[in-house]
């Protein structure tokens, strides 16, 4: 029997000669991540053990971007911990705000992550970088703090449930909506534990930074991972870094526990509804739906290209009186591409507030909390209750041109309602 990408690129981390889904499997990682919110309770626990140095200090990466820059003094301090532990430990790559971007966009940017990769990160959408053909998975923080020690970790072997897209795509219609229209058709335990395979001609076509925001969200659906294989445009997107990738695809009699095909030609722009990533509907549905906060960013939408969308529809325009549009670009270097093409200059000129890379608003941190009553449009992953604020708040996901056109009429809109 055949292996899938996933079972391949676990097999190949460990001293096995098979492996079996539902097998616990202990293997060793290429990268750990930890962030502002999480790495410090790994911390906490390597000191317990008594380990004085980490297994490999070119493997960790450290990243303060949930709570940063510290928006209080409990915020400084958790940031304070991952800046003494990387000096303590001479860890290299550990990003201080003016060079920090949102960790799921920095990591592949710097090439810190490649094709082949088992990466495992102390934040759930580490499954990001299944974008590249890597298994990456979130972990909590305990077994951050022992991959730490020894660089290892115990995973236990996910099936796979395979995703063919048929078609070809409309325009405004992206990734974001392909991963929301998927979670809208299995329900967000549609994958629970499993590692989901993104495949087919639509797949094909999509960019990275559109792969990205598929892979990062299958976590929504329950998953562990969410991989694509890589294909001349991972290829193309890697070849710039020194460090050699391992491209792994799966064999064709590899076992699937599903296999779901839809022909996506007719597709619409996707909006989650309140408040689950699965409650989804087209947007031409949700035209009287009145907004008071529009987000553009996060791990998920906030790369050059969703910025650039973004951009189009707002330029020459102004956000509804009243509404409030904050921007986010995910990394410092999409920061500065964005203000050399002028795209900062759009946003700001529209009405809306450019800021330095920041989780913030994502998870309710800081830079767009909601209160009572408030209705949030955001291309961010999460819409839980209460997840950018107020218990009593609404949100909404959606693609970044939605966004942008819907922070212009102040109600959720299609882009093109926008002339």
């Amino acid at each position: 029997m055949g292996y899938t990408i996933a079972e391949k690129i676990l097999l190949a981390h460990t001293d096995k000669k098979a492996i079996r889904p539902g097998e616990f499997i202990e293997a060793d990682i290429d990268l750990a991540l930890g962030n502002d919110i999480t790495a410090p309770f790994a911390i906490e626990q390597f000191k317990k053990s008594g380990t004085r140095q980490v297994f490999d200090r070119n493997k960790i990466v450290l990243v303060p971007d949930h709570f940063a820059p510290a928006k209080d003094l409990r915020s400084a301090n958790q940031c304070k911990i991952l800046s003494d532990f990387a000096r303590e430990q001479k860890i290299k790559n550990y990003f201080e705000v003016g060079c920090m971007g949102i960790e799921h966009a920095l990591l592949p940017e710097l090439g810190l992550v490649l094709p082949g990769d088992l990466v495992i990160g102390a934040d759930s959408h580490t499954c990001t970088y299944g974008a590249l053909g890597a298994y990456s998975t979130g972990v909590g923080s305990t077994d951050l703090a022992r991959a730490f020690i020894d660089g290892k970790c115990w995973f236990k072997v996910p099936g796979s449930v395979k995703f063919i897209y048929q078609g070809k795509l409309k325009k405004w219609v992206g990734g974001k909506d392909l991963i929301l229209f998927t979670i809208g058709k299995i329900g967000v335990d549609g994958a629970l534990y499993k590692a989901m395979e993104f495949s087919g001609p639509v797949i094909r076509s999509l960019s990275m930074d559109d792969r990205f925001s598929m892979s990062n969200m299958a976590i929504e659906a329950g998953a562990r991972a969410g991989i694509i294989e890589p294909d001349a445009t991972t290829k193309e997107y890697v070849s710039k870094f020194k460090r050699k990738p391992k491209f792994y695809k799966s064999d064709s009699d590899a076992k699937y526990d599903k296999i779901y095909e839809w022909d996506v030609t007719d597709l619409e722009p996707q909006v989650a509804c309140p408040h689950l990533p699965s409650n989804v509907k087209p947007v031409s549905s949700l035209k009287d739906v009145k907004l008071d906060q529009v987000v553009i960013g996060s791990c998920t939408n906030g790369r050059i290209s969703d910025l650039r969308a973004s951009a189009k529809i707002l330029k020459g325009k102004k956000i509804k009186y009243g509404l409030k549009l904050i921007v986010i670009p995910a990394t410092q270097k999409i920061y500065l591409a964005a203000v050399k093409e002028g795209l900062a200059e759009i946003f700001v000129k529209a009405g809306g507030i450019f800021s330095t890379p920041t989780c913030g608003p994502c998870l309710g941190g800081h830079m767009g909390i909601l209160t009572e009553g408030e209705v949030a449009l955001a291309t961010t992953n999460r819409n839980f209750i209460g997840r950018m604020g107020s218990v009593k708040s609404f949100v909404y996901l959606s693609n970044p041109a939605v966004a942008a056109a819907s922070a212009i009429t102040g109600r959720i809109t299609h882009p093109k309602e926008i002339k």
